[in-house]
C-alpha cells in the first residue's frame, strides 16, 4: 500500500462504485468490504485486505455471510484451511435451491 493512500484508495476503484469511499471504514464495514474484495476484485485486492484484517478474521467475517461466490468460497476455505460446512452461505445455497436445479 502506498503511504500517501488512504486504505480504500488502495484497492481497486471499480470494487465501490456506487457509492462514496471517502466515508468507508475499513474497521466500521469489515464483512462489505471483503465480501467485494473476493468476489470482484483483484489479486492486490486481496493482498491489502490480508494484510489488513488477516486470514483468520477474514474467514470469521466470511462465515456469516449470507451468500458468497461460490468460487469465492471455495479460495477462503482453501487460505484458511476451514471446511466450507462451517459457513452460512453454503447452508443457506443448499436450503434454497433454485429452479433449474430442483
Amino acid at each position: 500500500m502506498n503511504e500517501g493512500k488512504s486504505m480504500t484508495e488502495s484497492l481497486s476503484p471499480y470494487l465501490f462504485w456506487d457509492m462514496d469511499t471517502r466515508g468507508l471504514d475499513w474497521d466500521s464495514f469489515p464483512a462489505y468490504i471483503i465480501q467485494r474484495v473476493l468476489e470482484y476484485g483483484q489479486m492486490d485486492d486481496w493482498r491489502a485486505i490480508r494484510d489488513h484484517y488477516g486470514v483468520a478474521k477474514i474467514a470469521e467475517h466470511c462465515k456469516t455471510l449470507r451468500t458468497l461466490d461460490p468460487v469465492a468460497l471455495a479460495f477462503v476455505t482453501c487460505v484458511s484451511g476451514t471446511k466450507k460446512e462451517d459457513y452460512r452461505c453454503y447452508h443457506y445455497a443448499q436450503s434454497n435451491p433454485t429452479l433449474w436445479n430442483s
